[in-house]
């Protein structure tokens, strides 16, 4: 499985407030933004993959919904998550 409770420990660690924040924004857009790219190198691979296809669709529109509420409720807030996931927007 390329998605470990280590690793998405790890993630919250590094983009939420602490390890066992995993209901703030930022760290579930990051959680967001490594399954995306996961799925998009899957489907680079596996171009005939549509069930695949469809959840990306569907994760890349929760990644942004979530950036718009940040967006909303604190720009700079959203700059930084932007600035730190390597986001164009």
């Amino acid at each position: 499985m390329y998605l470990t409770s280590e690793k998405k420990t790890e993630i919250f660690a590094q983009y939420g407030k602490n390890e066992k924040d995993t209901g703030s924004a930022e760290g579930q857009i990051a959680l967001f933004t490594f399954r995306i790219n996961h799925l998009n190198e899957h489907l680079k691979q596996n171009k005939h993959d549509h069930s695949t296809r469809r959840s990306l669709i569907k994760l890349v529109g929760k990644r942004r919904s979530l950036l718009e509420y940040i967006k909303r409720k604190d720009i700079e807030r959203y700059r930084s998550v932007l600035k730190e996931l390597n986001l164009r927007k």
